[in-house]
């Protein structure tokens, strides 16, 4: 275990000095104050756009930030042939992946806790509150930019970063779009019925993660049901690191696999 917090550390590490997501941090930041001036143009209706336009910014770019870091973890290596020198020690491949997806959680965890202080800053010169709601709203972005993570780290176990990127983004466009989805194959009914059945399987349910406004502006409501409860948070957070831990050990076998000459 300390080979793999050995990795990880090194992964967070570089991941801090990199200029790029400092770049979308401040793009982010710069979105989340924006609700600012785009409150005071509302009808008191401030305080909502700022959680709205505070939460789509974090949302936003931490699945850009969790796409562009993860598929590049494993080839970045790879390019630079440092990996030649790593993995004949004694440490196992699956060790490498998996103290490099736990580098980029905690890059990603720091990210998050930045962009929600600024908004939670941001509401609070609002006079409003950063309340249970906005801490669970953040929860549920952070366990998004998880799940999105492990897939991008399984695509760039056999792809190029391009491709693993394109695959990724791919997965998360149709992933918030699952409910959709499956209403559509309902409608559909026959052969398309199980095509997009199996597909909304395979795929994570992304649309979970997901808080509208709505969720810090009412108690008990989202952009599809009630979840802010107790019960649906435990559920979520079950399924998406029981979704990430299953892609993950996925992308570990495949580079065990992997012929890297």
């Amino acid at each position: 275990m300390r080979r793999v917090l050995a990795i990880a550390r090194n992964t967070f590490r570089e991941a801090v000095r990199n200029k790029i997501l400092y770049s979308l941090l401040f793009f982010a930041v710069l979105l989340i104050l924006s609700a600012l001036a785009l409150g005071s143009l509302s009808l008191h209706e401030d305080v909502r756009m700022t959680r709205d336009v505070g939460l789509f910014g974090i949302d936003a770019f931490g699945v850009l930030i969790a796409i562009f870091v993860g598929v590049n973890l494993l080839y970045k290596e790879l390019d630079l042939k440092t990996v030649y020198t790593i993995l004949p020690k004694p440490l196992h491949r699956w060790e490498f992946v998996l103290g490099k997806w736990l580098g980029m959680l905690m890059t990603l965890a720091v990210q998050l806790a930045v962009m929600g202080l600024v908004l939670g800053l941001t509401l609070v010169a609002q006079d409003a509150s950063f309340d249970l709601a906005m801490a669970k709203a953040l929860w549920l972005l952070y366990l998004n930019v998880i799940v999105v993570t492990s897939i991008a780290v399984f695509f760039s176990a056999f792809s190029s970063p391009f491709l693993s990127g394109f695959f990724a983004l791919g997965c998360f466009i149709v992933g918030r779009a699952v409910p959709d989805l499956r209403a559509l194959g309902k409608a559909s009914g026959g052969v398309a019925r199980i095509l997009f059945e199996a597909g909304c399987t395979v795929v994570p349910n992304l649309h979970l993660f997901y808080p509208s406004g709505a969720i810090v502006g009412a108690q008990v409501a989202s952009i599809h049901r009630d979840f802010v409860g107790a019960d649906y948070m435990i559920w979520t957070t079950l399924y998406g690191l029981g979704y990430s831990l299953v892609v993950l050990i996925l992308a570990m076998l495949i580079f065990r696999k992997r012929d890297f000459v």
